[in-house]
């Protein structure tokens, strides 16, 4: 058989195939539990509120807090970066689009020549009757040229380049839960921070007092110096504990600034004074974990990154095949005057069939398809990973949601009964009951109890805040969007 014959038979076999080369992508099926391991406990809890998983922030019931969530939606600069990824895919897949389309070009030059008659060739013409040593060259052609896609390969990139357009706009998506997430997580620590230093500064004037009222018992000979001393090391104590919480507090309002778009200091003024930890709200958990977890866009985009490379898979299979093309040529040329440039006899027209094979290059091509095979192989394990990990940030989020709000509840009681222990020791001592040593060990308590309590509400809040991050909310997932899970 001629190769012309061979051409023919391939090109025919290509459009009676009617599909692209390579693997067809499924959508791999991820196996779900069918319920959370912390699920009922979640279920069980008592909050004041509920929250719409879409703007879950709304939820915690402090203003503040939703204000600051959504300057950051609109001025944070993750974001920025993340909507020009968007941008970039976007021109990627038009990119794309526009290889399975025929491509043209106009080009045209028009030159005015000189002959000099000193040369030797000047001096010939200009021997010549009616010689003019000055000419007019115009020339205008129209070429185009279009690939044809027999076996797929360029169909199969433009797939790639859509899935890879999608998982841009799914990171873009996951960028605005994190940063949502990450603003709300700040300005919970914020507010800890400020609860932690009100109970060191109160715990500081209740040393102080006391302090004040052993020196007071010592000029009059009724208290030992040692006693005197051992308040003032007490006091001491406590108060190199505020300047170590200020530094923290510095350093959240800086990055929640920085969330904001806005320079560190901006928004300082407003959040001076100190404000309520925000409490929980009751996290809906009615549907599977599969349903919910489909939300999360990080799995969407590991989910289109695997289709991406799947099709990539059959753009270096098509390197196998001939690359057919069609281009053709029309144009026009005069040295003599514009006006007859498409009605003289300088007019010309082609048409070509090309034909580009790799025929003996077919070792690099099975490495290049062995390449996208392995890349493939590695994106369905980061999908399965990601499924596992996010099942994973469900079960923690859920775990220290209900044991801190439990330790909360304990302290609290702890508290209570600390402030009654502290007040009782400082009356016997008064007396003279108990020694000084009594009253230093029940303010130690106390400070530590009501420090730990405030850590264990904020700490709750924080993985009220993980949870929704977690299950996916901050946006309005659609059918289209979300992730099948089984």
């Amino acid at each position: 058989m001629s190769p012309k014959h061979i051409l023919v038979a391939l090109f025919a076999t290509g459009l009676l195939a009617g599909c692209a080369v390579g693997p067809d992508y499924v959508r791999p099926d991820i196996a779900m539990p069918e319920h959370f391991q912390g699920q009922a406990e979640i279920d069980q809890r008592h909050a004041t509120a509920n929250a719409d998983l879409a703007t879950w922030w709304t939820g915690f019931g402090d203003p503040t807090l939703t204000k600051y969530v959504t300057l950051a939606l609109e001025q944070n600069l993750d974001l920025a970066q993340a909507s020009a990824r968007v941008a970039q895919a976007r021109a990627g897949l038009g990119a794309a689009n526009a290889a399975l389309l025929p491509s043209g070009n106009i080009s045209g030059q028009a030159a005015r020549v000189y002959q000099s008659v000193q040369s030797p060739l000047g001096q010939v013409l200009n021997a010549t009757p009616g010689f003019d040593r000055y000419g007019n060259d115009y020339e205008v052609d129209f070429n185009a040229s279009w690939e044809l896609d027999v076996f797929g390969g360029l169909r199969r990139g433009r797939q790639a380049a859509l899935a890879d357009y999608q998982a841009s706009e799914a990171g873009a998506v996951a960028t605005r839960l994190a940063v949502a997430a990450q603003t709300a997580d700040v300005y919970i620590t914020i507010r800890g921070l400020q609860a932690r230093l009100n109970v060191a500064r109160k715990q500081v004037r209740t040393q102080q007092d006391l302090l004040a009222t052993i020196k007071l018992l010592y000029s009059k000979g009724l208290a030992a110096e040692l006693q005197v001393r051992q308040a003032e090391g007490a006091l001491a104590q406590v108060q190199a504990s505020v300047p170590v919480l200020e530094a923290g507090l510095d350093a959240a309002m800086n990055a929640l600034d920085v969330m904001l778009g806005a320079q560190p200091g901006t928004h300082r003024a407003e959040l001076m004074e100190a404000g309520d930890i925000p409490v929980a709200p009751q996290i809906a958990t009615t549907e599977t974990p599969g349903e919910l977890l489909r939300r999360r866009p990080d799995l969407i985009v590991a989910e289109r990154r695997l289709a991406a490379s799947n099709a990539r898979i059959g753009v270096a299979i098509a390197e196998y095949y001939p690359k057919l093309s069609l281009s053709g040529l029309i144009g026009g040329a005069t040295s003599v005057a514009g006006g007859n440039l498409f009605t003289g006899g300088a007019n010309q027209a082609a048409g070509v069939l090309g034909l580009r094979w790799r025929l003996f290059d077919f070792g690099r091509i099975n490495a290049q398809i062995q390449q996208a095979k392995g890349q493939q192989a590695e994106m369905l394990a980061a999908y399965r990973l990601a499924a596992l990990h996010a099942t994973e940030d469900v079960e923690n989020a859920f775990s220290a949601l209900v044991k801190r709000e439990e330790e909360a509840a304990v302290l609290t009681q702890g508290v209570d009964s600390f402030s009654r222990a502290r007040e009782a020791s400082f009356a016997a001592y008064q007396k003279g009951v108990v020694s000084l040593i009594e009253v230093l060990q029940a303010d130690e308590n106390l400070l530590r109890a009501s420090d730990e309590r405030v850590q264990a509400q904020t700490e709750s809040a924080r993985a009220a805040v993980a949870a929704f991050k977690a299950l996916g909310g901050g946006w309005q997932a659609d059918g289209t969007q979300a992730v099948a899970i089984k």
